[in-house]
């Protein structure tokens, strides 16, 4: 069995390896990993962290989940893998009927991709390549919301917010979109038709070129953990429809729970065109996603000039993956993930209300699983990241937000130290 790693690995990689959104000339020390069971992380000098990420989201169960690891270890000694291509599976089928009877009834036909980002791309391709089939070769560019975040692939990343985003280097090599203003209307607050003129004059004005309007629907994710009026979600379907642009639903982050519906379109009582879900779609276990659309889409597109979907990754519907994901989701149904979501929703805003008299601090707001303090100024993760440690949790900050999505099995005495070690890190700051 594999250790964690020692001092002379542990140069290697400060040398070799690129972590996340890391410099290779100054790169960031590291916390080196042993072992992680349910929502704690057992570094290699025996300390053991509340993990307050779930593993960016993904690890809603927590880590070596028996039931997870059991479905894993029969998987592969059936197989692996095999090539999705002239061959199908029982658990890609039975993935795929969980998916269908789980997710809005309008979406019926299920593509099974890698991860969260290509998931984006292939619902990108596939609004492009229905309004082709369609005899509208023009409508090919996308409108997407500010602060929106999509995924790092080219395409997802056309889709991100511009300006405020981490992409802004690549602007001159991406497909040029729409953007439209990011909803101001707070999740609980009163709409205000003004919110979303600017939507629907781009709508109306660029109706002839645009495929879809892509957007994470009501909970916007890396961009800035906004979370907006469902009314005004509302709407934009309505637009949608009324100026015929597909909707794409980017609920890779927000899919399976974490925003207090099964998926946060719900909060609307809406049904995108297409739907990306990833991240908790394995339980945090592997990367897998997948893309739903309606029969209408996938109908008009397969007798289309192509006469069928042009794109096909080669580990699609990995079969280790989709045991996996299976077991996952019927895990998520049977453990009452909407009573553990209210649970943790309660605990956050209690845990992180003190927060909100600090000098530093901006807002402080909660959703579902999600809770965020954002400050006034941006935190140095250098300076933040070993603070966090040293309280015995893992946070992990970007730019103004210090926000937790713990696992759904965190108890609450683990989360009023997660919350607690927030509350307390920020007063250090300051």
């Amino acid at each position: 069995m594999m250790k964690g790693p020692n001092a002379e690995q542990l140069a290697f990689d400060s040398r070799h390896i690129w972590h996340p959104y890391s410099s290779m000339i100054n790169p960031p020390s590291m916390f080196p990993v042993e072992s992680a069971s349910g929502v704690r992380i057992k570094l290699s000098d025996g300390r053991e962290l509340i993990d307050g990420m779930a593993s960016w989201w993904s690890a809603v169960h927590g880590y070596n989940h028996p039931r997870l690891n059991t479905a894993a270890k029969e998987q592969i000694d059936r197989m692996a893998h095999v090539m999705f291509g002239g061959l199908t599976h029982t658990p890609a089928i039975e993935l795929s009927r969980k998916l269908v009877a789980m997710t809005p009834a309008p979406l019926q036909r299920v593509f099974i991709a890698d991860s969260g980002s290509v998931s984006v791309e292939v619902a990108l391709k596939m609004a492009i390549q229905y309004w082709q089939a369609r005899g509208k070769p023009g409508k090919q560019r996308m409108l997407s919301i500010r602060n929106g975040y999509h995924g790092d692939t080219l395409g997802a990343m056309s889709v991100c917010d511009p300006v405020n985003g981490m992409h802004e280097l690549f602007s001159g090599v991406l497909s040029q979109q729409l953007f439209a203003p990011r909803p101001e209307t707070p999740f609980d607050g009163v709409f205000d038709d003004r919110d979303i003129a600017e939507l629907e004059r781009l709508l109306s004005t660029h109706r002839h070129e645009l495929a879809a309007l892509i957007l994470e629907p009501v909970v916007q994710g890396a961009g800035g953990m906004r979370f907006y009026s469902p009314e005004w979600l509302r709407r934009a379907r309505a637009l949608c429809d009324q100026y015929e642009v597909l909707l794409i639903a980017d609920e890779v982050a927000t899919g399976f729970g974490r925003s207090g519906e099964l998926f946060a379109c719900q909060h609307a009582g809406i049904s995108p065109d297409i739907l990306c879900v990833g991240k908790a779609l394995t339980g945090g276990y592997m990367t897998l996603a997948a893309t739903l659309a309606t029969a209408d889409i996938a109908d008009t597109i397969s007798s289309g000039g192509a006469g069928c979907f042009m794109h096909g990754p080669t580990f699609m519907a990995n079969p280790l993956a989709c045991a996996v994901a299976l077991e996952s989701l019927t895990l998520l149904e049977e453990m009452d993930w909407r009573s553990q979501v209210i649970r943790l929703e309660a605990g956050l805003k209690q845990g992180l209300e003190p927060a909100r008299s600090l000098p530093s601090v901006a807002d402080v707001r909660v959703l579902g699983a999600i809770g965020v303090i954002e400050r006034h100024q941006p935190v140095d993760l250098a300076e933040v990241q070993p603070l966090f440690v040293e309280r015995g949790v893992w946070v992990r900050p970007f730019g103004k937000l210090i926000y937790v999505m713990p696992s759904y099995v965190m108890s609450d005495e683990d989360l009023a130290t997660l919350t607690g070690a927030m509350v307390d890190v920020i007063k250090a700051l300051d």
